[in-house]
């Protein structure tokens, strides 16, 4: 098989049948939107993770960090007594609060890989105008999403 610059394909259904240059039009604005959806959605994901991660206490069992590792940073560690905790972890009162968020996570995961599944096979449709239009998208979804991901 190899990619056509066609005007008519059928995409993922019967029901999505595209015949004459509007209607490739207006598919390919549909894939278009589709894939930056799916950029914007894998940012989501990654910042809801990062900011349950974020409202999670610290450990108190983690020791502290020099940010070297030569010998003066190692005569100047603490000891092993120092590791142990000052007071006892604090109980998991959050855990419904951490299933939500697990089950959002889940299925925010289950749309992102259906989405990704469903973009590759308009591609697998071999037709050249939909290819560009997932890339396309591909790449404005990135570009829009992107300052969200080093936004803190």
């Amino acid at each position: 098989m190899t990619f056509g610059w066609s005007s008519s394909v059928t995409l993922l259904f019967n029901f999505w049948d595209v015949h004459g240059p509007a209607g490739m039009v207006l598919s390919v604005c549909v894939v278009l939107l589709l894939t930056v959806f799916y950029e914007v959605l894998k940012v989501w994901r990654l910042w809801l993770s990062r900011s349950s991660k974020l409202a999670q206490p610290q450990s108190a069992y983690a020791p502290p960090y020099y940010g070297s590792e030569s010998t003066a940073a190692l005569e100047c560690s603490p000891s092993e007594s120092s590791l142990t905790p000052m007071e006892p972890p604090p109980p998991a009162a959050n855990t419904t609060h951490r299933w939500l968020l697990h089950a959002i996570q889940t299925a925010l995961h289950m749309l992102q890989v259906s989405l990704g599944y469903m973009l590759m096979l308009c591609v697998m449709s071999y037709n050249t105008w939909i290819f560009l239009g997932v890339v396309v998208g591909s790449v404005l979804g990135y570009f829009l999403s992107f300052p969200l991901v080093v936004h803190k």
